[in-house]
């Protein structure tokens, strides 16, 4: 993996009044797949599936506490706990396309 690719598959947070947003497109997996937010700062993830390629329908974070249908071209936003630093898996439905939140 090169270096432009470490990049793409990561994004950091930009701040909307405060608060951390992370938009997350769906498009055959997640992109970004790992989103970095600052611990102790409230965060939002937006998810838009803009593919129906692939098991993607549902997004689940069972560490994070949401579970929600992904409709085409809508988006779907959750609220993120940042009060602990770790990693956090998310995955579709069928867990076969995975992504992470780190906070730091």
């Amino acid at each position: 993996m090169g270096l432009f690719d470490r990049f793409k598959k990561q994004k950091p947070a930009v701040n909307e009044d405060g608060q951390q947003v992370v938009k997350v497109t769906v498009d055959g997996g997640y992109q970004p797949e790992t989103v970095r937010l600052a611990k102790g700062v409230p965060a939002k993830l937006v998810f838009e599936r803009v593919s129906d390629k692939g098991c993607l329908e549902v997004v689940h974070s069972p560490e994070l506490g949401f579970e929600a249908e992904l409709p085409l071209n809508q988006e779907v936003s959750f609220d993120v706990k940042t009060d602990q630093r770790g990693e956090y898996g998310l995955a579709c439905g069928m867990n076969m396309f995975k992504g992470k939140v780190v906070v730091k």
